[in-house]
């Protein structure tokens, strides 16, 4: 029997390739796992809550970018978070069972509140963004997900989903299996400009990106300093063309012997670059064109909440027969 995962992105509009080995994983393990990917409209509004979000754009922008890599519907449930309604009351019964030091201990919480509160300017001293980890916590259980796929940096969040089911499960009876956290090789991608890869650096190469933009995106890039000539002796691991080759260039280890011995200019370099990501992107933006007529997301949401419905009221009435909520 396939065992089953959950995971989500947050609508914030068109992705870039930095997401694009997340959503490459997914792709594999819908084959191997019922899956169930969620657009997590809700979470945006736990730091969004006052930037007057165009929700509906945003959905359909990151739906449309997984559907061009890949996730099939036939094979998987593709959902908007917010339509199901059991997330938000899975949500509210796990709140009254969660001690606050639980979440207040969460790594990502302190940081957060500096980076986005102090530093950001951003009002996140709320309910809301304390207790995003157990709204994710509900996002997984509310499957009986056995498995989540997730970056390192999302362990803890798994971890506290653990203690939380082994809490319910102890209060009021076996219900929730303890998942597992499902580690994927994220490869952290620099921007073109050697910082963070973030739109609001305008660094970054979209998946919808075009050849030319590519070209143009890849030209930005910044190389060796050192490197004056085309035939001087390179030092790709200062390069962020090379971090590029490392993951998407076959023959790097090619690419590298050139570099090192002057035998490759960084024209040429970033030429090669460019048109391989060029080959990666040019079946993802052919897809998408498909999934862009009239209907289509709308029709894929549509059956995907069904199907995550299906699954969540099962779960729901459990909950509630084993809290007394007859």
């Amino acid at each position: 029997m396939k065992g089953r995962i959950f995971s989500g992105m947050r609508p914030t509009g068109s992705l870039h390739i930095g997401h694009l080995s997340v959503i490459q994983n997914w792709v594999k393990l819908q084959s191997e796992y019922q899956s169930y990917f969620g657009i997590v409209d809700q979470h945006a509004l736990t730091t969004g809550y006052e930037d007057g979000l165009d929700f509906g754009t945003l959905i359909r922008e990151i739906a449309l970018d997984w559907l061009s890599v890949g996730i099939d519907p036939d094979k998987s449930a593709v959902f908007v978070q917010s339509h199901i309604k059991e997330h938000a009351e899975l949500h509210l019964l796990l709140s009254m069972i969660t001690p606050l030091s639980w979440l207040e201990r969460v790594p990502t919480y302190k940081d957060q509140m500096q980076q986005l509160g102090k530093e950001g300017g951003k009002d996140i001293s709320t309910y809301g963004f304390l207790g995003y980890p157990l709204l994710m916590a509900a996002d997984i259980l509310v499957y009986k997900a056995d498995t989540v796929p997730v970056g390192e940096d999302q362990i803890p969040h798994v971890e506290l989903c653990r203690e939380i089911a082994r809490r319910f499960n102890h209060i009021y009876g076996p219900v929730f299996p303890e998942p597992k956290a499902l580690i994927g090789k994220v490869p952290l991608l620099p921007g073109v400009d050697g910082r963070k890869m973030s739109k609001s650096y305008n660094n970054t190469i979209s998946l919808t990106a075009s050849t030319e933009e590519i070209k143009e995106k890849v030209q930005q890039m910044v190389t060796d300093p050192a490197r004056l000539r085309k035939d001087d002796p390179g030092h790709p691991e200062v390069c962020v063309v090379y971090k590029f080759h490392e993951i998407y260039t076959p023959e790097v280890a090619e690419v590298e012997e050139n570099c090192r011995g002057g035998k490759i200019g960084c024209v040429a370099c970033k030429r090669h670059l460019a048109e391989n990501l060029d080959k990666l992107l040019s079946p993802f933006r052919e897809r998408r064109a498909v999934w862009e007529e009239p209907g289509k997301i709308e029709k894929v949401l549509e059956q995907g909440a069904e199907q995550a419905r299906s699954v969540t009221q099962v779960t729901m009435k459990e909950v509630r027969q084993m809290m007394g909520l007859k």
